[in-house]
């Protein structure tokens, strides 16, 4: 589990959090677009570290009108 998430969920265990890689999640792998569209339709946020191609990514998703 990452440290993010234990971190978190020590602050308040009932938090749904998921991580790529996760049962109910996208898998590990997924491309940063099609991560941005699980997000907008399963209604979460996103956290990630991932200064290196989702900022790209994320101005795109918001041109196309996308919203997280």
């Amino acid at each position: 589990m990452p440290k993010l998430k234990i971190a978190v969920l020590r602050l308040n265990p009932a938090i749904d959090i998921l991580h790529v890689g996760d049962a109910e999640a996208p898998p590990f792998g997924t491309l940063d677009p099609d991560i941005l569209r699980y997000m907008k339709l399963s209604q979460r946020i996103l956290v990630t570290d991932n200064r290196k191609s989702m900022p790209e990514h994320l101005a795109e998703h918001w041109r196309d009108g996308g919203h997280i």
